[in-house]
């Protein structure tokens, strides 16, 4: 059987659910900005306590899963596509604020998310 949009969209959306270890050294949330016709990642240090959860740094307490809280990002990248903002994370910054291969796979696919709605001028959110 050949695959459909349909059926990808369906597969892709299954795997989202599945758990994932949260990597140790942080999060990203990532954006586009439009106005500099970028794609944005702002990097976030966290702690995960002893039940897996994703905590402040300064008050232990768990992040929200949904909605906002109000943080300061610890750094912010950008490029102008998600190769040269892949570049910019994984090989120029050191050390590499990224500790586990799934994240880093899971960025290199939102960047080239990202990228498509740049590129389309499609609404992008974050998996």
């Amino acid at each position: 059987m050949l695959p459909t949009r349909n059926n990808l969209a369906t597969l892709d959306e299954a795997l989202s659910k599945r758990f994932i270890d949260l990597d140790p050294a942080g999060y990203f949330i990532v954006y586009l900005d439009r106005s500099t016709q970028t794609i944005c990642a702002d990097h976030y240090i966290n702690v995960i306590n002893e039940r897996g959860l994703a905590c402040d740094p300064e008050t232990g307490e768990p992040l929200p899963v949904r909605g906002s809280a109000p943080r300061t990002p610890n750094t912010s990248y950008s490029g102008r596509t998600a190769k040269e903002l892949c570049i910019a994370l994984f090989e120029e910054t050191q050390p590499c604020p990224v500790t586990r291969l799934d994240h880093a796979a899971y960025l290199g696919r939102e960047f080239v998310r990202a990228e498509c709605a740049l590129i389309d001028g499609s609404d992008y959110v974050q998996d």
